[in-house]
């Protein structure tokens, strides 16, 4: 296609082999601003890669800018093979995402929801009908297919978020806060998903609140400020940090912050 010879390439080798991720220099300005501040970070293929931070850190608005969501000021990104500033498009047919507040229709029926992220994540018509049959069974909702998604408990809702994100076997699902407001069991019971997920190659990137969760996650970046404080695995940075748990790391950086929430 002609419009292709406007494209800057990536620069060879920018991404590793194994990677699916790497953000140079990300940074976000709201005005006078600096809400993502330079960053700076890989993730692995097949990864469960912590993203965290306190309220106003900036993890969720680096999370948008990775996604598509919101554009970056400056810095340069790859995702999936592919340079964030010239195939927004196509980055968001490699990934999955999943926001804090479900992303699903509330005024849909289940199979409803399953078939409309099928259409939206590019699935032909035959393979919409093949998933959406598969997913009713796999999370036991055969006989609440025709329920409408406000009536399910919270739990439920969670794991068909979830499925509903990776449908299309994305490289990559942003998860941002996705076990918010559920009891342990349940969030146990998601973060089978998780690493059933990783298992099939698919990396996750995820933030959350919980710092048990934390320990589940292969590698762990802890945002303050704007800025990335900590990256490295929960037991290194437990070490590094002489604590007993990822909370007490959590809190030691957390409390290194100037700006307000």
């Amino acid at each position: 296609m002609k419009f292709r010879k406007f494209i800057q390439p990536l620069e060879e080798g920018f991404l590793s082999e194994g990677d699916v991720i790497r953000a140079e220099g990300l940074t976000k300005q709201f005005g006078n601003f600096t809400a993502v501040d330079h960053i700076s970070f890989t993730v692995h293929k097949g990864e469960i890669f912590g993203f965290l931070g306190a309220n106003g850190a900036g993890k969720t608005t680096a999370m948008k800018m990775l996604c598509g969501i919101s554009t970056m000021t400056d810095g340069q990104v790859c995702i999936a093979g592919y340079d964030l500033k010239w195939h927004v498009r196509r980055i968001k047919r490699e990934i999955g995402y999943m926001s804090q507040k479900f992303s699903l229709y509330e005024d849909l029926k289940v199979w409803e929801n399953i078939r409309l992220f099928g259409g939206i994540y590019g699935l032909k018509e035959d393979e919409i009908e093949r998933k959406t049959e598969l997913l009713l069974d796999r999370l036991d909702l055969r006989k609440q297919k025709n329920s409408l998604v406000r009536s399910l408990p919270l739990g439920w809702k969670q794991k068909l978020a979830f499925s509903v994100a990776i449908i299309h076997n994305p490289k990559i699902v942003f998860l941002d806060e996705p076990t918010g407001g559920v009891d342990p069991a349940t969030r146990r019971g998601f973060w089978e998903m998780i690493y059933d997920a990783a298992e099939q190659g698919i990396t996750i990137f995820v933030t959350t609140h919980y710092m048990d969760e934390a320990e589940y996650c292969d590698r762990v970046s802890i945002m303050v400020d704007g800025r990335i404080e900590a990256l490295d695995t929960p037991a290194r940075l437990k070490e590094m940090y002489n604590s007993d748990n990822m909370d007490q790391v959590f809190h030691t950086l957390a409390r290194r912050a100037k700006r307000d929430e």
